[in-house]
């Protein structure tokens, strides 16, 4: 552990560049959907599946990962995960059209889905528990920053470039991020033989895929009402529920359900599914509002997402070496509270609303956000023992991508369903972003309500103290 430990540097490194880019790509095409919506000749809620379809494939192949990190050692899924995400990313610079760019975003999400459980159980095994709050805070601002700046980024690029070029701009990155990789990354699990459930993988396919697709059909469709999405959500949970029972009957597992008999890594959990459910709602609806009811440019509206952005970045950081001192229980209270006050002043956007005042709750947000997800999420695994360390990261993965899919599709929805109620678009989709936001209020307060019961997990013999 120590020679692990003085290596830490080097090891983490080419993780955090490759989960970045992969979680830039969850949000950096957002503030393109109207200009991809134009070039292939289709429907917004159509281009949305660019975000979905990549959230969905997350969801579906995470919870493989469990599998995977004790079949493959650290070096060959950290490769396998790079070259998905270069070909994906290559495939998507030069799409025809929007098939094509589906596919590419399908490929890229494989490699996102090894890497993000892959690096969490890295930095777990690397770090001893009393200083992994700065570890994971490290990775608390990829998580969040990452699809917080997607925007901005994607904006920039798109007041001089074409679309493709959000792919070009990303793709050297990832190569870089390879070879560091290949260069000092070193093995730090233990490899031995296991079989894939067959079952299991089925049953979570359709579990966290009809689940997902269920809820991205309404955001096309514009309703929740309709029969397609009654059974799609309906057999995702019944698969899910069968899922689980099996999980806990194996001998081997392909997802180790038993990490929610630790209280803390299930608050945790619970604590992320809600901040992802709004962050990731919040970053689609912005560009929208920004772009459709503002007017603003794809750059000006990215522009004004990048402060809250860059101080998420330097919080997270912060937020880790606050964690290693005084916990969790605090932080995430301040935190949520800080996101709902500023839910509740998005929640009054209008038509003149000053870039100021969206700078200003946007910020506010991303602070909040940054002193919510790294102290939930390592507070959570700290309670595990050694041997559940991949399971706890899998499961914890698996349901942040899954409640970000959801939280997506549910915003779109809500948006959808108030803009047809208005004869004057822009005044429906004002109505349709303030409706939605409170979506993600109403999640917020009950994430509030679940912090209160939150303790701080002991470094100590696995003991837990307030």
């Amino acid at each position: 552990m120590s020679n692990l430990y003085e290596k830490r540097n080097k090891i983490v490194l080419p993780f955090l560049i490759a989960a970045f880019f992969g979680l830039f790509n969850e949000t950096a095409l957002n503030m393109a959907f109207v200009e991809i919506a134009k070039d292939f000749g289709i429907e917004t809620s159509t281009v949305q599946w660019l975000t979905t379809g990549y959230l969905l494939v997350l969801g579906i192949f995470v919870p493989v990962s469990s599998f995977l990190m004790q079949r493959f050692t650290t070096r060959q899924l950290f490769a396998a995960s790079l070259t998905l995400s270069v070909i994906g990313t290559f495939i998507a610079a030069i799409a025809p059209n929007f098939a094509v760019l589906l596919i590419a975003r399908v490929v890229q999400a494989l490699g996102t889905a090894i890497v993000l459980p892959l690096m969490t159980t890295v930095v777990l095994l690397v770090y001893p528990a009393a200083k992994r709050g700065a570890a994971m805070g490290k990775i608390g601002l990829v998580i969040v920053f990452a699809p917080a700046i997607g925007p901005t980024l994607s904006g920039i690029i798109l007041e001089q470039l074409s679309w493709h070029f959000i792919f070009w701009v990303t793709l050297p990155f990832l190569l870089i991020a390879l070879f560091v990789g290949m260069r000092f990354i070193e093995n730090v699990s233990e490899v031995r033989p296991t079989k894939l459930d067959f079952i299991s993988f089925l049953l979570s396919t359709i579990g966290f895929g009809g689940v997902v697709y269920g809820f991205s059909i309404s955001g096309e469709r514009g309703t929740f009402l309709t029969t397609e999405v009654y059974i799609a959500v309906g057999v995702g949970l019944a698969a899910l529920i069968i899922f689980t029972i099996r999980q806990l009957k194996l001998e081997t597992p392909m997802l180790n359900v038993r990490v929610f008999k630790y209280p803390m890594f299930t608050l945790g959990v619970i604590i992320i599914l809600a901040v992802m459910m709004t962050l990731l709602s919040v970053m689609v609806l912005l560009p929208i509002y920004l772009q459709n009811a503002l007017m603003l440019a794809p750059m000006a509206a990215g522009l004004l997402l990048l402060p809250g952005g860059v101080v998420n970045a330097f919080m997270s950081v912060v937020a880790g070496n606050l964690f290693d001192k005084f916990g969790p229980k605090w932080m995430v209270l301040s935190g949520m509270l800080l996101a709902i006050i500023s839910l509740l002043f998005l929640r009054m956007i209008d038509l003149d609303t000053t870039s100021i005042y969206i700078i200003m709750m946007h910020v506010i947000l991303l602070i909040g956000i940054s002193f919510i997800m790294m102290p939930a999420q390592t507070n959570g695994l700290n309670e595990l023992p050694r041997e559940l360390y991949t399971d706890g990261s899998a499961v914890m993965n698996t349901l942040q991508q899954v409640a970000g899919a959801i939280g997506t599709a549910v915003a779109v929805t809500i948006m959808s369903i108030t803009q047809k109620g208005y004869d004057n678009p822009i005044v429906g989709l004002v109505e349709g972003v303030q409706n939605s936001i409170i979506f993600g209020l109403i999640i917020s307060i009950i994430a509030f309500i679940v912090s209160l019961f939150l303790k701080r997990v002991s470094t100590e013999q696995g003991k837990q103290g307030n």
